[in-house]
């Protein structure tokens, strides 16, 4: 990545990584992804706005040099994740008067995590503020966006929150800000979903704690800055919503084609009932289109051959993503099929306790599905319209 100027004085200098696919060893990357940098010239001091993660140290680096940075006065850590603190190490080698700004739980973070000396940091409170000279910089605690330990620095005089991963996106684009609203949202709803959606009820109190500054930028430290922050906090106040959609979400998995005939048969049931259906083969989908899916719907229905007397590991899987994303879902329904028996509803049900959502009855064809099976799924359609028309969706 360029530097690039965000204001006067004010410089994004991080990395972007355009062949990253996977994150975490977990997060499909379809769009690759930032690791956004900031340094402040002050008039008397010079702070950085966090690292990049370790293998784009380089671009760090070669930024650095461009600028003819010859001293650091601060390193501000928002968070203790190695995609933001990673290169924090090799920053301190090279400007070693360098105090490293944090507050006292990401300290603890990052002694374990990068080894840094106790004696570099500079510890800091919520609200507390650190003079640059003409500029000065607060310190707002952001706890569970998505660590406990997360802050954001806002630049008063700019009116700049440097947000770390609350408002992110993973997309690498060559643009400073978000010019592309809709594909910035897109990819930022993307990682809302991945990411931030388990912490829905912290987020809210965060967004609520912001409406104390007046915010004229959002900087976050993945993906495009927002000149324009409403639009970015208005999706996200949208998706922390207890709002749901007229949506229902199939992810289903099918070895011989009687899960898949019962999947296609509700879905025509529920399209012919006004309601919105999006399907999710588990063999070959996106995990991150999937969690997307669920940040609004209504209702999920998990479909799954019995396998074992279980239900099929990609259902499993499914469930157990839903369990640990926390979406705001109102319904669970199960359906599916089996040859001799087994206990595929009684495990998919145990691997959802986090979901406080009214659990359907559910279907399950013994071999290929047959007239009390299409019966039965047409009764599912049913009471699914039932909870929507209750819920006024309909």
């Amino acid at each position: 990545m360029a530097v690039r100027k965000v204001k006067e004085n004010i410089y994004s200098i991080g990395a972007i990584d355009w062949d990253r696919r996977l994150f975490d060893e977990l997060i499909p990357l379809p769009e690759g992804t930032t690791y956004n940098a900031y340094l402040i010239k002050g008039s008397e001091k010079i702070a950085l706005i966090d690292t990049v993660d370790p293998p784009m140290e380089e671009e760090l680096l070669r930024n650095l040099k461009k600028l003819e940075i010859d001293r650091i006065d601060y390193i501000v850590s928002n968070h203790a994740e190695q995609d933001h603190s990673g290169t924090i190490p090799k920053i301190l080698e090279i400007y070693p008067e360098a105090k490293l700004v944090t507050n006292d739980k990401c300290k603890s973070m990052l002694i374990d995590l990068l080894l840094i000396p106790e004696e570099k940091f500079q510890i800091v409170g919520d609200k507390d503020i650190l003079s640059l000279g003409d500029r000065t910089l607060e310190f707002i605690f952001t706890p569970w966006v998505h660590w406990p330990e997360t802050m954001s620095t806002y630049l008063k005089e700019d009116k700049i929150l440097f947000s770390c991963d609350f408002f992110g996106s993973h997309y690498a684009s060559s643009e400073l800000f978000a010019t592309d609203e809709a594909k910035v949202l897109e990819d930022a709803k993307r990682y809302y979903a991945e990411i931030m959606m388990p912490f829905r009820i912290h987020i809210k109190k965060n967004l609520e704690k912001l409406e104390d500054y007046q915010i004229d930028i959002i900087a976050p430290s993945h993906g495009p800055i927002y000149d324009k922050p409403s639009l970015i906090i208005n999706a996200y106040k949208d998706w922390i919503s207890d709002k749901v959609a007229n949506e229902v979400v199939i992810a289903y998995v099918s070895m011989h084609g009687s899960t898949k005939e019962m999947v296609d048969y509700l879905i025509d049931s529920l399209i012919d009932k006004g309601i919105k259906v999006t399907p999710y083969n588990l063999t070959k989908t996106d995990i991150g289109e999937l969690a997307i899916s669920i940040v609004d719907a209504a209702t999920i229905i998990l479909g799954t051959p019995t396998v074992l007397v279980g239900p099929h590991p990609d259902a499993v899987y499914a469930a157990v993503l839903a369990n640990a994303l926390k979406p705001k879902v109102k319904n669970i329904g199960i359906i599916g099929s089996y040859g001799w028996g087994g206990k595929a509803v009684e495990t998919l049900k145990s691997l959802i306790p986090n979901l406080k959502v009214d659990i359907l009855e559910p279907v399950l064809s013994k071999g290929y599905p047959q007239d009390e099976d299409y019966k039965a799924l047409d009764k599912l359609a049913d009471e699914i319209q039932k909870k929507h028309k209750d819920l006024n969706l309909i």
